[in-house]
């Protein structure tokens, strides 16, 4: 099994990537057999094509899906927050701490006119049925490394679908706090990090946590540009996968 974290609209590095670990071929047709690849989120903003990763990750869901394998793929805040600029603009959130919107947060957050123009209900219709998180092979796979999900359910399959039920009911403000929770960062960190780890364990399942959303140069207080692989732990008990694409740093592929 592999996984991938956060693209940021890097088609053409994601591609070369994949092509790498041998999981297509250079055109970005699957290649793998029966093998399995998760994707954890954050396909969009910051980069120049994240409509065109999307457009790959559904591709190779049903390439993988012929061919015996399995591609899928969690979502992640930067697709919740798109689609937020998309069904809701600057349409304001009620708020203590000054003007709030979708909008606002989308330009502060490296919204991307061009992903935004090529956003369709089709895409839409496929993002909010991902799930947010999942077992797989023993390891519990997160976009976000945070303990919001503890907020959502009991189980993984509680979880999933109150997230997909606010989704698909389209109202502004449990959408914004379900955006505003999947931003929060850095639960695992510190000389606690393995006991939160083991609480999200306990109640979800799973021996190891990998998760993106935060970048592994910023964890280890280094360049991008310097990081050369997924960074293990809270006592090898979560393993962080954004090698910080948007940033100069590598596209990873990870074999778990």
């Amino acid at each position: 099994m592999f996984v991938v974290g956060d693209v940021h609209g890097h088609l053409d590095e994601l591609v070369a990537a994949l092509h790498r670990g041998e999981l297509v071929d250079a055109g970005g047709h699957w290649t793998a057999g029966d093998t399995r690849l998760w994707f954890l989120g954050d396909f969009v903003d910051r980069g120049p094509d994240g409509i065109g990763v999307i457009d790959l990750v559904m591709r190779l869901g049903e390439e993988a899906e012929d061919a015996g394998g399995k591609v899928r793929a969690l979502l992640g805040n930067h697709e919740i927050l798109l689609m937020g600029m998309y069904l809701f603009g600057d349409t304001q959130v009620p708020s203590d701490y000054g003007v709030r919107s979708f909008a606002r947060s989308w330009l502060l957050n490296g919204g991307q006119a061009a992903d935004l123009s090529r956003l369709t209900e089709r895409h839409l219709s496929w993002l909010v049925d991902r799930p947010v998180a999942a077992v797989a092979e023993d390891n519990l796979l997160l976009h976000s490394d945070t303990t919001a999900y503890l907020d959502w359910g009991d189980t993984l399959e509680q979880v999933n679908s109150e997230v997909s039920a606010i989704l698909h009911a389209r109202e502004l403000t449990d959408w914004w706090d379900c955006w505003h929770r999947m931003t929060t960062r850095y639960a695992f960190r510190g000389p606690d990090g393995g006991d939160v780890a083991d609480q999200l364990m306990t109640r979800f399942g799973g021996k190891r946590i990998v998760h993106g959303h935060s970048v592994i140069a910023d964890q280890l207080g280094i360049r991008s540009t310097e990081v050369d692989g997924p960074h293990s732990y809270a006592d090898g008990k979560v393993l962080a996968v954004d090698g910080g694409l948007f940033d100069g740093g590598p596209c990873l592929v990870v074999p778990l």
